[in-house]
């Protein structure tokens, strides 16, 4: 069994670069599906890096397989194990350190602006990162910042957009994660949830610009807090 556990919940929301940085430092990972019931019986004592990825559903649904996921997570924070969220994993670590998550009047789709806020210039997290940078976006649903956490950044759309608590758990409303694939294939199968009468979703065609030049940015974004993660795990 590996040490690195990425938790899905969705198979059109993968780990994404996250399995590309992976593979590339030769370091072994178990993906498990908990919309399937797959974190069931497994050991919860013995990863020592978590990532939690996105997924169409909300942290509020009724779903007997999210109360069992941030149970998972609560014993992650107080094993003390380095934990990231991408769009609905922070939403479910925000939920799991006792913060709400609720509906946005609107939804924020596209490569949307992210400034780093004031108070958070020094985080280790964010060290790699300019003041401005961009992530893309896709959810409904955003969370509240738990009691203790570092508001790290926020958005035209949505200010809270990341937060840290303590030094090993990261939380992001945006998906640092994607390909071009990913975008491409979102943009087809998902087309008829776009809005672009909407000021918070971007046209299709502006998603799609440049998009070679757009992932090799989000990439180093992503990889800056891989390598942090991966290093408060194993040195």
């Amino acid at each position: 069994m590996t040490d690195i556990l990425i938790l899905t919940h969705a198979d059109f929301c993968p780990a994404g670069h996250l399995a590309t940085v992976l593979d590339r430092e030769q370091r072994d990972f178990i993906v498990v599906r908990s919309d399937l019931g797959e974190l069931e019986g497994y050991d919860l004592d013995r990863p020592k890096a978590v990532a939690i990825m996105g997924g169409p559903m909300s942290v509020n649904d009724p779903l007997p397989w999210i109360g069992a996921e941030i149970a998972a997570l609560q014993h992650f924070v107080a094993r003390g194990v380095p934990l990231i969220g991408h769009c609905l994993g922070g939403q479910l670590l925000a939920r799991a350190l006792g913060a709400a998550v609720h509906r946005m009047p609107y939804t924020e789709i596209g490569w949307q602006p992210l400034e780093k806020r004031a108070l958070a210039i020094d985080n280790p997290w964010l060290s790699h990162l300019p003041r401005e940078f961009s992530i893309y976006q896709w959810h409904s649903d955003t969370f509240d910042l738990p009691e203790g956490a570092q508001w790290l950044m926020d958005s035209p759309w949505c200010p809270n957009q990341g937060f840290s608590w303590g030094d090993k758990v990261l939380a992001l409303q945006g998906h640092p994660e994607m390909t071009e694939e990913l975008v491409r294939n979102w943009l087809t199968d998902w087309a008829h949830l776009l809005d672009e009468t909407q000021p918070s979703q971007q046209a299709r065609t502006r998603m799609l610009e440049d998009l070679p030049a757009r992932v090799t940015a989000l990439n180093q974004v992503a990889e800056g807090f891989y390598q942090r993660w991966l290093a408060l795990a194993f040195g």
